[in-house]
């Protein structure tokens, strides 16, 4: 009753300024922006005295509904101007996004003589925090503690999260010490710091302390503590936070329920992660749906990812970047290109195109399905690649073999002013090595610490190994090894072994196989590539004792499989698979086949067989390597024209590399494969490779 007097305007001079404040007040924190505006001209229209204390109250309401620009000017206008006006546009500039104006008002305050108040000093700390500026932040860390406002719990919570936000905890600590009342908003900004930088033990660890201390939890809290918990697993410590969540109650809050389902996804307890997801229905929105993708995803459970995908369109609930990042992403991973299509095809559908982490998962995804210019062709058309962007079309080229390529778009990356990071000098040396670009690869690796400031890791030296390695220059790489600052890793090892095998380097590959597995001691590919060195030089006793410590050792040679996609389904091959419905087809093809090549200068390589046997036995288990079959099946399922393309788990042998090329050159087919190391494209009795590899 008391609003609709004061809103009439034949009372309007009759009320006194505590009447119209409570008017504009009321319409601030309800946000009526017309109606504000038909106020404040009502009250210039009857002349009333527009005095300092309602005009400060008019420059919260234009603050408050997001017209800073009315509230500028008003503010520009006024004859005297006393603390609370000041204060008021600092917020006002704070909360609308203008934190430069934010940051040039609180100037301008202090040379009018102003002290600022705990609510000034929140409001430019949070500018400082949104600006990223350290500097300034400090600044202004100074003065509020010469004004006395160091120790306020407002002022103080804001300057926990500048520094943490910065990247400095060990500044928001002292300062969270300093503070001798710490409640739960102060506790909450200091364990989100944590999470954010990073220290999710620490996390934990003020989370319990926190909760030692008597000090009431929330949501957001309760959030960040998930949060932690999701990146260190600790599966006990989980499930007991999950207890208390539903004890105090807010297992009905969406962003408490998000962070479960996405901790428990984080986890790999994908069964907890979609019991909380399906505890009510109508509290998912597209957080939870992502979180539980992600973590079907990072699962290998490609289909149930997608069946979530599929219920949260029915749910009539639209997929964000991060949704479309994660299910490309498992495309790429299992090379599954008609579903990556689809995907790209309704990205592009929700204008996301743009957005610069689907388009970097998109480059990678058709790079890792083999269509090389499709990846190019999608890198191509992003107006300001990010750093993730220019690794994506790096890491594509250095598996396709293209190291040079991978140089030449390296060079424009600088040339566009993007910093290279780690990733990116795995993927150039990846390349360099695939091509035998040694010396462009040791230049590269070098230069990583001197001209950009990146420390080579353990993959960075394991990369420089295979590239010396496959070169052939095995003294260089044992050198190189023995120079290292630590041991190298098993990759490191293992790419020592396999180039030891490739150049008949018998004794090295020993010395590598002893190292290999002693890391890993269930890793059957140092066993088999000795045996294999072994057989090539027909000691068939040493192979005979190398099998046998393999079975006494429990060790599993891994089974080689490949596989193809035809239309909507993948169709899996091992070596001598009869389990085909068209296996008869299949084998007929591959005979038909094996005659054509051999006429076209095709020689079996019976030395990749370490069995000691007879050499047409050993064509015929070459002959029904899973490769074989699955390029078979995809000459009889595929239309003429479409490409070819088989994925291997394992490296493709010697001789099914040299078959291959025999085939693409007698069916005059485009035939790409896909192996553990690279991708090869074979056409014409040639690849990609040039038989480096």
């Amino acid at each position: 009753m008391k609003l609709q007097a004061a809103w009439s305007i034949g009372n309007l001079m009759l009320k006194d300024s505590a009447t119209l404040s409570y008017v504009i007040q009321n319409l601030a924190q309800t946000k009526q922006l017309q109606k504000g505006k038909q106020f404040h001209a009502q009250l210039i229209s009857t002349g009333y005295p527009l005095s300092t204390f309602l005009t400060n109250h008019l420059l919260n309401l234009y603050s408050k509904c997001g017209c800073i620009d009315y509230a500028d000017k008003l503010f520009e206008r006024m004859r005297q101007r006393n603390l609370v006006s000041w204060t008021a546009m600092i917020t006002g500039f704070s909360q609308n996004l203008e934190y430069l104006e934010a940051v040039r008002t609180f100037s301008q305050m202090r040379f009018a003589g102003e002290s600022p108040t705990q609510f000034a000093f929140s409001s430019v700390i949070r500018a400082c925090v949104s600006l990223g500026s350290i500097e300034l932040g400090w600044q202004i860390h100074c003065l509020a503690l010469k004004c006395g406002f160091g120790f306020d719990m407002f002022t103080g919570s804001n300057l926990v999260d500048l520094y943490s936000k910065c990247g400095f905890m060990i500044d928001a600590c002292k300062v969270f010490e300093e503070m001798e009342c710490k409640d739960e908003v102060l506790w909450t900004t200091l364990i989100d710091g944590y999470v954010k930088n990073g220290n999710f033990e620490d996390a934990l660890l003020a989370y319990k302390r926190m909760i030692d201390d008597g000090i009431m939890v929330d949501h957001y809290v309760l959030c960040s503590t998930l949060s932690a918990c999701g990146a260190l697993k600790p599966f006990k410590f989980g499930k007991c936070l999950h207890c208390f969540i539903v004890k105090m109650g807010f297992e009905g809050e969406i962003s408490v329920g998000n962070a479960l389902t996405d901790m428990y996804s984080k986890m790999g307890d994908m069964e907890s992660a979609s019991n909380v997801f399906g505890i009510d229905s109508e509290c998912r929105n597209i957080v939870s749906y992502t979180s539980l993708i992600d973590g079907y995803v990072e699962m290998d459970q490609i289909e149930k990812a997608l069946t979530v995908f599929a219920e949260l369109w029915r749910k009539g609930i639209e997929p964000n970047q991060f949704t479309f990042s994660s299910l490309i992403k498992a495309c790429s991973n299992q090379a599954l290109l008609e579903q990556g299509t689809q995907l790209h095809a309704q990205v592009i559908k929700l204008n996301l195109d743009k957005d610069y982490f689907v388009s970097s998962v998109l480059v990678d995804m058709y790079g890792k399905c083999g269509l090389l210019d499709d990846s190019v062709q999608v890198f191509d058309e992003i107006e300001s690649p990010s750093v993730i962007a220019w690794n994506s079309m790096i890491s594509v080229l250095a598996q396709h073999g293209f190291g040079k390529d991978a140089m030449e778009t390296f060079c424009r990356m600088k040339n566009n002013g993007v910093e290279p990071n780690s990733v990116t000098f795995v993927s150039l040396l990846i390349g360099c090595s695939h091509a035998g670009l040694v010396e462009e690869g040791l230049n590269l690796f070098y230069s990583m610490d001197r001209s950009y400031g990146v420390m080579p890791r353990g993959e960075h030296y394991s990369c420089v190994i295979d590239l010396l390695g496959r070169a052939g220059k095995l003294k260089e790489a044992e050198e190189f090894i023995n120079s290292m600052p630590f041991k190298p890793n098993a990759f490191g090892w293992c790419s020592f072994l396999a180039a030891c095998k490739n150049h008949g380097d018998k004794e090295r590959a020993k010395l590598a196989a002893e190292n290999l597995m002693q890391l890993e001691p269930e890793n059957s590919g140092a066993h088999v590539m000795l045996s294999n060195i072994f057989a090539k030089e027909k000691r068939w006793e040493d192979v005979r004792t190398l099998r046998k410590m393999m079975r006494d050792g429990n060790v599993k040679k891994m089974p080689g499989y490949s596989w193809v996609d035809v239309g909507n389904q993948t169709h899996i091959f091992g070596a001598e698979d009869w389990s085909h419905p068209q296996q008869k087809e299949i084998y007929e093809k591959l005979d038909t086949l094996l005659d054509e090549i051999k006429k076209a200068g095709y020689v079996p390589c019976t030395d990749s067989i370490p069995l000691d046997m007879e050499d047409s036995l050993k064509e015929k288990i070459l002959q029904r390597h899973s490769e074989r079959i699955a390029v078979a099946f995809a000459l009889l399922s595929l239309p003429v024209g479409k490409p070819i393309i088989v994925k291997k788990n394992l490296r493709v042998c010697s001789d099914c590399h040299s078959a291959i090329k025999y085939i693409s050159k007698v069916v005059g087919r485009k035939i790409i494969v896909r192996d553990n190391s690279r991708f090869h494209h074979f056409a014409d009795g040639l690849c990609s490779c040039g038989d480096f590899w």
